[in-house]
C-alpha cells in the first residue's frame, strides 16, 4: 500500500545516497504547479561528501533523483556533483 506523506513530515529527515553515504537533512521543498520539483538539502558537518562539495552549505536536488522516502530519504549518487579529478579517482 502506498503511504502518502505531507511535506511537513519529510522536512528534517536524514538524507543518504544510494551508496550509503550520509549527506544531510531535508530543509525545504521546491514546488512548481502544485508538485514537488526539488528538495533543498542542508549538508551536515558529519557528511562524508562534505570534502567533495567544497564550502557549499546546501544543495538543491531535483525530485527525479529521489529514490525513496520513508524513515530516511535515499538519493541517487548521481545527484551529488563531484569534481572531475575526484570522478577519475573514483573510477579506478
Amino acid at each position: 500500500m502506498l503511504k502518502i506523506l505531507k511535506i511537513s513530515d519529510v522536512l528534517g529527515l536524514k538524507v543518504f545516497t544510494d551508496a550509503g553515504d550520509y549527506f544531510g537533512e531535508i530543509e525545504e521543498a521546491n514546488l512548481m504547479d502544485n508538485k514537488v520539483d526539488g528538495w533543498r538539502i542542508k549538508i551536515s558537518r558529519d557528511s562524508a561528501l562534505l570534502a567533495y562539495l567544497g564550502g557549499a552549505r546546501g544543495l538543491i536536488v531535483p525530485h527525479q533523483f529521489i529514490k525513496a522516502i520513508g524513515d530516511v530519504v535515499i538519493i541517487s549518487k548521481n545527484a551529488v556533483p563531484v569534481k572531475e579529478e575526484l570522478k577519475e579517482d573514483l573510477e579506478i
